[in-house]
């Protein structure tokens, strides 16, 4: 008998921009995201976590692994490089289609997959990112949170994606611990909430963290 998990999907923008402490900070923010998971009894039954970045080009950092085997690397980032968001979400797309469990008439599938994405900068290959947006939308995601990191970075272009952005004012230590830790509760909510609701709920943002209307 397959556990149902919730599988969580963490989409981390490495370009060149993002080097020195905004890299160090997000490293920080996920180790404690990690350590904060584990102590819910409900995400340590069902999350199941994939870390991929992208710059110039597409890495996945981690597969889709279950919450208490997750060994995390550290993220680096290259001295320079283009935003390639388009083709990470390809990549994405392909994962979700491929590792989700759809259900059969014989047992539940996989929950609805969760997708929080994080960039300081906008879409270098606009194209790409355009045309893959209707399928980002037909993954059925539970929900897609979508971080725009820093005064640089672009929220309109996020809110193409999905109506869930968040801005940070400045990328430092204590912010992104803001993010993550409200990432965490998100992840929470989510993995006790399973089954009554089909999309999840976003906590209350911390301070550092901005809805964006």
């Amino acid at each position: 008998m397959n556990t149902r998990r919730l599988p969580v999907y963490l989409l981390l923008d490495t370009s060149g921009s993002m080097q020195g402490e905004p890299v160090t900070s997000v490293n920080i923010g996920l180790r404690s995201m990690l350590s904060a998971l584990r102590q819910s009894p409900y995400a340590l039954e069902s999350v199941f976590i994939s870390l991929v970045t992208f710059d110039s080009q597409v890495k996945e950092v981690l597969q889709l692994t279950a919450l208490e085997d997750v060994n995390l690397p550290d993220i680096q980032c290259p001295t320079s490089g283009a935003t390639m968001l388009g083709a990470a979400l390809e990549e994405i797309c392909e994962k979700v289609e491929k590792e989700v469990r759809r259900s059969t008439p014989d047992q539940k599938g996989d929950w609805r997959p969760l997708l929080f994405i994080m960039t300081d900068g906008k879409p270098s290959d606009t194209l790409a990112y355009s045309e893959v947006i209707p399928r980002v939308k037909a993954c059925h995601f539970g929900t897609i949170v979508a971080c725009a990191a820093g005064p640089k970075a672009d929220t309109a272009s996020l809110q193409l994606l999905t109506d869930k952005v968040v801005h940070l004012d400045t990328m430092d230590s204590a912010t992104f611990s803001g993010f993550f830790q409200w990432v965490t509760a998100t992840i929470t909510a989510g993995s006790s909430s399973m089954g009554a609701t089909t999309c999840v709920e976003l906590p209350p943002p911390p301070q550092e963290v901005q809805i964006v209307v």
